[in-house]
C-alpha cells in the first residue's frame, strides 16, 4: 500500500507537458496584453495632443508613435520567441528530472519489495520449523502418555493383587496369633486379661523407677542452671537496693511535761478524754507510766491524727472540748497534707509517672500502714526498685515493672474501710483508675491468688518475697509462728510411710523420717516433690522451705 501511494504521488510525462503548455500560454497572453496597452497609451497621447490643438509637429508625433508601436510589436515578438524557448528548455529539464525521480523511486520500491519478500521467506521458514518441532513434541507426549497409562494400569493390577495377598496374609496372621495365644495361655496358665494385668503391674513398677530417675535428673539440671542465674540477678538487685528498715508498732506514745498533765487530759469527770476518743476513734491508755500516754488503734491514720492533736493540746495548755475539736481538725488537715506529700515522694523515688491523683493519695496512706511491723509504703518503694532492676536485667519493660511493684499492695490502704483481702481491693482500685492490664494482673498474682501469666507478675512476686523475707524486715508474733510450724508438720505427716517429721531453722527446713519398708529409694524423690508442691499450694510463707527426706536401711541378725 505504501508503494502504491508513492507511485501515485510521482508526476507522469503527460502531466509535465500540460504544465509547460500552460506556462507558454500564459507568456503569450502577457505579451498581447502588453502590446494592447502600449497602443492605448499612444492613442490617448494623440487624442490629448489634438484636444489641446497642438498642430505643430503632430505628424512627427504620429510617426514617432507608429515607430513606437512597431518597436513595441517587435519587442512583443521577441518576448514571445524567448518565452517559447525558455518553456521548451524547462519542459526538457522537467522531463529529464521527472524521469530521474521516477527511476529512483522505482529502484527504491523494487529494493523494498525484495527485502519484504526475503523477510517473509525467513518468517515462513521459521514458522515451518516451529510447526515441525511442535509436531515432534506432540508425538513424543502422546507416546509418553500411552506409556504412563500402561504403567498405571499395570500398577493398579499389582495393587489389587497386593490387597488380595494382604487380606489373605492378615487372615493367616490372625489365625496364627489366636493359636499362639491359646498355646501361651495353656503354658502360662494365665488368661489374656490376667497376663495383661500382670504386665501392666510390672510396667508400672519399672515406670516408677524411671520416673524417679528422670525427675531427679531434671531437677539437678534445672537447679544447676536456674539457681545460678536467679542468684546472680537477685544478688545484683539486692546490692543495688540497700534500704533501711525500722519496725513499726500498733501503738503510739505521747510524752508529757509532767504527770499533772494526765489529769488535765482526763478532765472533769473524764469529759476531755471522752471527747478525744470520740473525735479521733483512738483509745487513750493512761496508766502508771511516768510522763507518758499511750495511744492504741489499729488504724494508723487515726492514731497519727490523735497523736498530733494531743501534742498540740499539750503545747497550747488549753484542754477543753472546743479546743480539742479545733486541734483534731488541724491535725487531720496536717495528716492529709503529709499523706499527699508521702505519695508524691514515693512516685518521685520510683520514677513512676502518670498515676491518678487518687492513687497517689492512697500510696501516701500506706506510710501509716504496717505489715508484720514493716512500713508498707517503704516496702512498696523497695519492691518497685527491685522490680525495675530485675526487669532491666531480664530485658523486660522496667517502667511497667516499677509501676506494678509500687501498686502491688495498694489495697492495704483501704482494708480498714472495705471488706475483703488487700489483693482483691487492690485489683478493684487499679481497674477503677484505668491502670494497664499487666499492672492489674501483677497485683492480682503477687500472692498466687491467680497463676502468674506474665514476666512482670513473676518479677513483682520475687521482689515482694525479697523485700519481706530479708533479715529484720518483718517480725511475727509467737502464735502465728507456732501455727505455721504445726501446719508444716501436719502436711508432712499426712503422707503414707512418714514416721517422724521435724520443722527446723525457723520453718525454713523440714526433715522427714520415712519407713524404709514402705518408701524405697526411687519413691523418695516423688514423695519429696509431692510434699513440696502441697506446701506451696496450702501455705503462705516468706522465702523458701527445704524438704529433706531421710530413709534408713538396717540389717538385723541374732547371734545364737
Amino acid at each position: 500500500m505504501a508503494f502504491m501511494a508513492m507511485m501515485l504521488a510521482i508526476p507522469t510525462p503527460a502531466s509535465v507537458v500540460l504544465i509547460l503548455v500552460a506556462l507558454l500560454a500564459g507568456a503569450a497572453v502577457g505579451a498581447a496584453i502588453g502590446s494592447s496597452k502600449a497602443k492605448r497609451d499612444v492613442a490617448q497621447q494623440v487624442e490629448q495632443a489634438e484636444a489641446r490643438g497642438v498642430s505643430k509637429g503632430i505628424e512627427q508625433r504620429k510617426r514617432e508613435a507608429e515607430a513606437a508601436i512597431g518597436s513595441a510589436e517587435k519587442e512583443a515578438e521577441r518576448i514571445r520567441s524567448s518565452a517559447s524557448r525558455e518553456a521548451e528548455d524547462k519542459k526538457k529539464a522537467a522531463l529529464v528530472e521527472a524521469k530521474d525521480e521516477i527511476f529512483k523511486l522505482r529502484t527504491e520500491a523494487e529494493k523494498e519489495i525484495k527485502d519484504r519478500r526475503s523477510e517473509m521467506s525467513r518468517q515462513e521458514r521459521r514458522i515451518q520449523q516451529k510447526e515441525e518441532s511442535l509436531d515432534k513434541k506432540t508425538e513424543h507426549f502422546e507416546r509418553r502418555e500411552e506409556q504412563l497409562q500402561n504403567k498405571l494400569h499395570a500398577a493398579d493390577e499389582r495393587l489389587a493383587e497386593a490387597e488380595e495377598i494382604k487380606k489373605a496374609g492378615t487372615e493367616e496372621i490372625e489365625r496364627i496369633k489366636r493359636s499362639e495365644l491359646d498355646i501361651l495361655e495353656r503354658i502360662s496358665e494365665f488368661t489374656k486379661d490376667q497376663a495383661k494385668d500382670y504386665l501392666l503391674k510390672q510396667l508400672d513398677a519399672d515406670l516408677v523407677h524411671e520416673k524417679a530417675v528422670k525427675v531427679s535428673a531434671y531437677e539437678q539440671q534445672i537447679k544447676s542452671t536456674c539457681d545460678d542465674i536467679a542468684r546472680s540477678h537477685i544478688s545484683m538487685a539486692i546490692a543495688k537496693c540497700a534500704a533501711e528498715q525500722v519496725s513499726e508498732v500498733a501503738v503510739s506514745v505521747v510524752p508529757l511535761p509532767n504527770d499533772e498533765m494526765k489529769g488535765r487530759i482526763i478532765g472533769r469527770e473524764g469529759r476531755n478524754i471522752r471527747s478525744i476518743e470520740s473525735l479521733t476513734g483512738v483509745d487513750l491508755i493512761i496508766d502508771d507510766t511516768p510522763e507518758a500516754i499511750t495511744l492504741s488503734c489499729f488504724d494508723p491514720v487515726r492514731r497519727e491524727v490523735a497523736r498530733i492533736a494531743l501534742e498540740k493540746l499539750i503545747v497550747d495548755g488549753r484542754i477543753h472540748p472546743a479546743s480539742i475539736e479545733e486541734k483534731v481538725d488541724k491535725a487531720r488537715r496536717e495528716v492529709e497534707k503529709r499523706i499527699k506529700q508521702e505519695g508524691e515522694r514515693a512516685v518521685l523515688e520510683t520514677n513512676v509517672h502518670g498515676l491518678n491523683p487518687e492513687l497517689v493519695k492512697l500510696l501516701g496512706r500506706l506510710t501509716f500502714r504496717t505489715s508484720y511491723r514493716q512500713n508498707v509504703l517503704n516496702h512498696s518503694i523497695e519492691v518497685a526498685t527491685l522490680s525495675g532492676i530485675l526487669a532491666a536485667e531480664l530485658g523486660v519493660d522496667a517502667n511497667m515493672a516499677r509501676r506494678a511493684g509500687l501498686l502491688h499492695d495498694i489495697g492495704k490502704a483501704l482494708t480498714a474501710e472495705i471488706e475483703g483481702s488487700h489483693v482483691a481491693i487492690g485489683v478493684d482500685v487499679c481497674r477503677k483508675y484505668k491502670e494497664p492490664a499487666e499492672v492489674i494482673h501483677a497485683v492480682e498474682a503477687h500472692h498466687n491468688d491467680v497463676e502468674p501469666r506474665t514476666a512482670i507478675a513473676c518479677i513483682v512476686q520475687a521482689a515482694d518475697a525479697i523485700s519481706a523475707a530479708r533479715p529484720g524486715a518483718r517480725s511475727e508474733n509467737l502464735e502465728s509462728y507456732i501455727k505455721r510450724l504445726q501446719k508444716l508438720e501436719e502436711i508432712c505427716m499426712s503422707y503414707e510411710g512418714v514416721e517422724k517429721c521435724y520443722a527446723m531453722q525457723a520453718g525454713r527446713e523440714v526433715r522427714i523420717m520415712v519407713k524404709p519398708e514402705v518408701i524405697d529409694d526411687e519413691r523418695m524423690v516423688l514423695v519429696a516433690r509431692e510434699i513440696a508442691q502441697q506446701i506451696e499450694n496450702d501455705m503462705e510463707y516468706p522465702g523458701q522451705i527445704k524438704v529433706n527426706l531421710i530413709r534408713e536401711s538396717r540389717a538385723v541378725d541374732v547371734a545364737k
